[in-house]
């Protein structure tokens, strides 16, 4: 059940707004990197603090993708250098941070810079950060004395019934020892397959699997997962790109020379540029972007050490 008490904190003046809702006023819809940020990161320590949170779990973390909406360029890295290793360890769906680093977070996210989480104390305490320097901050009491400290600081909290950015709870099968049977056996009958291992949002690894390495590598999967299982990627590269139908909008996924699986967005305009990235693979495949030709072998999400999935894919 999400946080009863749910105000959104802008630094539109609600005066401000048309008979829609919409801000017809002079603020800027990009941070200030300064002061009007400060007063943001600040106003939502004060409902952590009103609330008793001092640590918050990182819920379905994303980084930039293919395509990036905001409103600013995102930077390299995502806006996350020097909070996470360049690897991300730790920036998983599940992660427990402090109130410190949640706020660096939200900083990142104010000034769009690529990555993205929602930021929850189970039924207790939970930030979204939308667009335009829209923050909604729940909580399962009214936080009175955060609403008025936000007044003092120039924005502007207002009472919703909830948040645009709550999740909705989706049915995810569990890569449970079922799961792994059905993949052992796909891999008996077919001597190989190729999993797509989703650890963020727009972040994934791949992995060739044989019945040699499967052990090892479920070893070094992320925490929760999504886990998708396609056939193996295709020896005959050459074949793989004459097989390309006239129009066609792919996700083509190739070993290099050194082992390393690589993949790229890609459509029927880059064919030439495609031919020439993946001149030396080992191997590939193209899998369709359209939904209803997306069709894998399997799926399921990690679940947590003790068997509990939670992870919200």
């Amino acid at each position: 059940m999400p946080p009863a008490f749910v105000h959104r904190i802008t630094r539109y003046d609600p005066a401000d707004r048309d008979e829609h809702g919409t801000y017809q006023g002079v603020e800027e819809a990009v941070s200030d990197h300064g002061p009007v940020e400060a007063a943001y990161l600040e106003a939502i320590s004060a409902f952590a603090e009103a609330a008793g949170i001092d640590r918050l779990e990182i819920r379905e973390p994303s980084v930039t993708g293919h395509v990036h909406f905001g409103a600013q360029p995102a930077v390299e890295g995502h806006g996350l250098s020097g909070l996470f290793p360049a690897d991300l360890a730790g920036y998983h769906d599940g992660a427990e941070v402090s109130l410190a680093m949640a706020l660096e977070l939200i900083r990142v996210m104010l000034r769009e810079q690529g990555a993205w989480c929602r930021l929850e104390a189970e039924d207790v305490f939970a930030v979204h950060v939308g667009g335009d320097q829209y923050v909604y901050v729940g909580s399962d009491q009214p936080c009175a004395d955060a609403v008025a400290r936000t007044r003092e600081l120039g924005l502007f909290a207002e009472r919703l019934p909830g948040s645009p950015f709550a999740a909705e709870p989706e049915v995810t099968e569990a890569a449970d020892e079922g799961f792994w049977a059905s993949v052992c056996t796909e891999l008996v009958a077919r001597q190989g397959l190729l999993l797509e291992e989703t650890h963020i949002v727009n972040a994934t690894r791949w992995h060739r699997l044989t019945t040699e390495n499967l052990n090892a590598v479920r070893a070094r999967l992320g925490p929760r997962a999504l886990l998708t299982v396609w056939p193996d990627l295709q020896p005959d590269v050459g074949a793989v790109l004459t097989a390309l139908p006239s129009e066609w909008h792919i996700e083509f996924v190739w070993e290099t020379k050194d082992g390393t699986i690589r993949d790229v967005i890609i459509d029927e305009t880059q064919h030439q540029e495609l031919a020439a990235l993946v001149a030396d693979a080992r191997a590939a495949r193209a899998l369709s972007l359209y939904t209803d030709e997306r069709s894998p072998l399997l799926q399921a999400v990690l679940p947590d050490s003790d068997g509990v999935l939670r992870a919200r894919w």
